[in-house]
């Protein structure tokens, strides 16, 4: 292990040209990377149906495949789980990433084949690590471990050779045994199932250790440090881990989270924002005075950017990196290593820079909630109130709904505004049904809300009728297509409406 650190970190700090290489011909390395695909591809089932043996060219690419959403490559992706291959890509798929809340489905399963692993996730991990040491030169990172908090692990019972997890959980799965040096905590900690357990064991096994970074979501990340900070009776994290220099965070804004942060870990830190998704790691921070973050160009995947408002039509446009504009919306096409051909990812970003390319994630095409990770789109809030209002013998007009962001007296929420026709006879009751339903078609949500952790029960307003309308007269929306926005992933909408309830 001592010999091992500085030896890995040399190398992380030589490798930084061939960041360099593809930043300056970011055009050239895009084409060079479809061609690529387009060869594993051709021999697939896929490949066949779109003829992918005859194109040669971005824009013949662009004509003969559609663009994909979920549910359209959802029958090849439950052909793979059982056992058939060579249908979306030419390598073995034995594993997938399961993500959830984002399609009509509780779970999609993102196929992961080896190519997608070692050249897209893999490496971009090592270049995070790359573009670290180039802005921080002085970096002791490598003299101790990097606590990871990751998901959950599986086995897929459908069959025997095929596994799924949650995208961390699988990356640490299948990471070579040199990595474990540098990681903390062991492996059967870190793919631990129940929560509140998982927790408390990476607490004990980590509070001792020489921790100089963390990766993990916020929320998970501020437990996690609100019960070191218990056990060993500090009061920040600095006093813990002395040597502690890096917090990397993804999945939600990290906005509402900073102070606590600052407060909490008791010194100046870097913080890098990293764009991993189950379908590829897109993006990362590559200067921490920057907003936006570096997109990866050489990493198997294939981008298209699609203006939001070409969503939902026929024959959506996209465009190429050569004719995108700063701060305009676009929906996130993908082509990928792993097999996902022109697939809307159902994100919404914004270029920041354009030399070199640098985005920032804006949101998703739909209305949601993923302040703590949830997820929470408006197709599993719709289903939810119904399931409630069945329940509980009861009719909503209509609703609203808006995070509530921890805070050093508790922990999140979701608050809801509902204008009720009949309302419940006991308010608590509904609540408790509205939970269980988001539980039942949301499994990010579930897990979120398991014994309180991260998400506590909802928090329910019930408004007088005609508070809705009041507030649509007065922003003059109101009539025609204009409507209440059901889910919001900041309170500014939530706010103005609690002021005139």
């Amino acid at each position: 292990m001592k010999l091992l650190s500085p030896a890995i970190s040399r190398l992380a700090r030589l490798r930084y040209w061939r960041i360099e290489q593809w930043k300056s011909n970011p055009i050239a390395t895009q084409r060079e990377v479809l061609q690529d695909l387009v060869t594993h591809g051709q021999n697939t089932e896929f490949g066949r149906k779109y003829g992918m043996n005859n194109l040669f060219s971005v824009r013949e690419f662009k004509k003969a495949v559609p663009i994909h959403e979920y549910d359209d490559i959802k029958p090849y992706i439950e052909r793979l789980m059982n056992g058939e291959q060579n249908l979306l890509w030419n390598t073995p798929v034995t594993w997938f990433a399961k993500s959830s809340g984002t399609t009509n489905d509780k779970s999609k399963f993102i196929p992961i084949t080896e190519e997608s692993l070692q050249d897209c996730h893999y490496q971009s991990a090592k270049d995070v690590l790359s573009m670290y040491y180039n802005f921080n030169s002085e970096s002791d990172l490598l003299t101790g471990k990097g606590l990871v908090i990751g998901g959950s692990h599986q086995i897929n019972t459908i069959n025997e050779e095929t596994h799924y997890g949650d995208l961390s959980a699988v990356l640490l799965q299948n990471t070579p045994i040199w990595a474990g040096w540098i990681r903390t905590p062991e492996l059967s900690i870190a793919l631990m199932d129940e929560w509140e357990n998982k927790i408390e064991q990476l607490a004990l096994s980590t509070i001792n250790e020489n921790v100089t970074s963390i990766s993990g979501v916020p929320t998970w990340t501020l437990v996690l440090i609100k019960r070191i900070l218990e056990i060993t009776g500090k009061k920040t994290l600095i006093e813990v881990w002395p040597n502690f220099e890096l917090y990397l965070h993804g999945g939600v804004s990290f906005t509402p989270y900073r102070e606590q942060f600052k407060k909490l870990i008791g010194k100046d830190i870097y913080y890098l924002d990293l764009y991993n998704a189950s379908e590829g790691f897109f993006a990362a921070q590559d200067d921490p005075n920057e907003e936006g973050m570096l997109l990866f160009l050489n990493h198997g995947i294939f981008y298209e950017f699609m203006p939001v408002e070409e969503y939902g039509k026929k024959e959506p446009l996209t465009i190429g990196l050569n004719k995108v504009e700063l701060n305009k919306n676009y929906a996130l096409v993908i082509s990928t290593n792993g097999g996902l051909w022109r697939y809307l990812v159902g994100d919404t970003i914004q270029f920041t820079s354009l030399n070199p390319f640098r985005i920032k994630v804006t949101g998703r095409l739909k209305h949601f909630i993923n302040a703590f990770g949830e997820e929470l789109i408006v197709d599993n809030s719709d289903k939810a109130i119904s399931i409630a209002c069945e329940k509980t013998n009861t009719v909503v007009n209509d609703y609203t709904a808006a995070p509530v962001y921890f805070s050093e007296e508790s922990n999140g929420a979701h608050e809801w505004l509902i204008e009720f026709d009949k309302e419940p006879e006991n308010m608590n009751q509904f609540a408790y049904e509205l939970d269980c339903a988001l539980k039942a078609v949301n499994s990010d949500y579930e897990a979120k809300r398991h014994k309180d952790i991260a998400l506590r029960m909802p928090i329910l307003h019930s408004l007088k009728k005609g508070i809705f309308t009041e507030w649509l007269r007065s922003k003059g929306k109101l009539g025609g297509q204009h409507k209440i926005p059901r889910l919001s992933n900041d309170r500014i909408f939530i706010d103005e409406l609690l002021l005139i309830k």
